[in-house]
């Protein structure tokens, strides 16, 4: 391959991606060459926008545009009583797209112990103050089957003692060790379906 740094530059960082390695980063690189004005004009352009304009929300955690509030947690349209507790915003995206469930989404960027996170460093505290101002009824924790997505759970039920709501976290159509990401949508239902009582006040 010829020596050139910006073409290197350009496939190590889009074999960073999920799913992509350097072969396939490989291809896209020279499909972005063969059609610049086509693709790496208008894709520069809109990453540049897409760096400059969009973010995670403060309050919620879901992705929101400089110009316009959070649709997620700042909806005057429709107003709902429950919040669904995901890990992050793929989850969100899969969840939404299946139209099970009708509410508010709040992503709590990881969870205890991944990746040497904290509980200071998830939107823990921030839930908790979303289900005082909005009212909220019901917390659906739809983390993921694994130690650490258990954990979280646990901890946000105790962060969560002293408000007079339902905690419930999804059914065990779950496999062990997935995600709300990696299911199917007959799977999804049947966890929403079936989501079971995780009572704050409860030991």
């Amino acid at each position: 391959m010829q020596n050139i740094k910006e073409i290197e530059d350009l496939i190590r960082l889009i074999s960073k991606l999920p799913g992509l390695g350097p072969v396939s980063a490989k291809r896209i690189v020279l499909k972005l060459i063969n059609n610049k004005e086509e693709l790496v004009k208008p894709l520069a352009s809109t990453l540049a926008q897409v760096y400059k304009n969009v973010m995670r929300c403060n309050s919620c955690g879901s992705l929101k545009s400089n110009s316009n509030g959070c649709s997620n947690c700042e909806s005057s349209k429709e107003k709902f009583n429950k919040i669904c507790v995901v890990e992050d915003i793929a989850d969100q995206w899969t969840i939404e797209n299946s139209n099970i469930f009708k509410g508010y989404f709040h992503i709590l960027g990881g969870t205890i112990s991944s990746a040497g996170q904290r509980k200071e460093d998830l939107l823990i505290n921030s839930l908790v103050e979303r289900v005082k101002r909005d009212k909220i009824d019901e917390v659906i924790l739809a983390l993921s089957e694994t130690v650490e997505g258990q954990t979280t759970g646990f901890y946000i039920r105790d962060s969560l003692r002293n408000q007079d709501i339902n905690v419930t976290k999804l059914a065990r159509g779950m496999p062990i060790g997935y995600s709300p990401e990696n299911l199917d949508d007959g799977t999804l239902f049947s966890a929403f379906k079936n989501r079971s009582k995780l009572n704050p006040n409860s030991d």
